[in-house]
């Protein structure tokens, strides 16, 4: 099988600091890759350096996606190609409606793939249809995005986001954090309801408590900007009982 995405000897960093000395990574469709690791691995910036964020500077190595150049791409082509990155930290978009938002999004997709617009009938049928499937109350449709939001809330609604765009490729950097276990659940069963045999996810965490939910088919450990592990959902109880310190590869 083809891979999804295939990334090779991955250098990059921040403010001319080193941040991943060499990553090499490969997902197939179908599966969900796990990333742990401790503060200051490296998780959160190769998250970032997919989705294009232009803070951060590749100095070398390749990811390819779909068979296609990511790292040629600018960041709106990779969401328009399908890659989805889901914030740790969500922002706010004062002004904006989230009903809005989404329009936009969605129609900047479809159109890149050569799709017509949908009806306003079909767009907000498909917003009520997805709005239900987080469990998101219908009154947020109308508010700006993630604007007096709980954490809760806005972790929820990064994965309606996700079930709108129904992308490819998702990448969810600690989407667990600050999370109850109610709200847990429902963002994990939104994850899982998602999955299917064309698509992929990376979950980046640092806890075992959200790969309770969302069991991964690969585990891989990175500390210091570098994979040292890569293993089975076994690694992750080994994390739980050992701790990042005692793994090395």
């Amino acid at each position: 099988m083809e891979n999804l995405l295939e990334i090779h000897g991955l250098h990059a960093g921040i403010a001319e600091r080193e941040i991943l000395k060499g990553i090499d990574l490969a997902v197939r469709p179908g599966q969900v890759h796990a990333i742990m690791g401790p503060n200051g691995a490296g998780k959160s910036t190769l998250g970032a350096v997919l989705a294009g964020r232009p803070d951060y500077t590749v100095t070398a190595g390749s990811v390819r996606y779909r068979g296609k150049d990511l790292l040629a791409m600018a960041p709106e082509e990779r969401s328009w190609e399908g890659l989805f990155l889901s914030f740790q930290y969500p922002i706010e978009i004062p002004g904006v409606s989230l009903t809005n938002f989404m329009k936009a999004a969605l129609s900047a997709r479809r159109k890149h793939a050569g799709l017509p617009e949908l009806s306003p009938a079909e767009f907000l049928r498909l917003l009520r249809e997805k709005m239900a499937f987080v469990q998101m109350k219908s009154d947020f449709a109308s508010r700006s995005v993630n604007v007096g939001f709980s954490g809760g809330e806005k972790k929820r609604n990064e994965i309606f986001q996700m079930a709108m765009l129904d992308p490819t490729l998702s990448i969810l950097d600690e989407t667990d954090s600050g999370l109850d276990v109610d709200a847990l659940r429902i963002v994990a069963d939104g994850v899982n309801r998602l999955r299917r045999p064309d698509n992929a996810a990376i979950v980046i965490t640092h806890y075992k408590r959200l790969l309770e939910y969302i069991v991964p088919d690969v585990v891989h450990i990175l500390k210091d900007g570098r994979i040292v592990r890569t293993g089975g959902p076994e690694l992750v109880d080994l994390i739980e009982e050992k701790g990042f310190s005692e793994i090395d590869g």
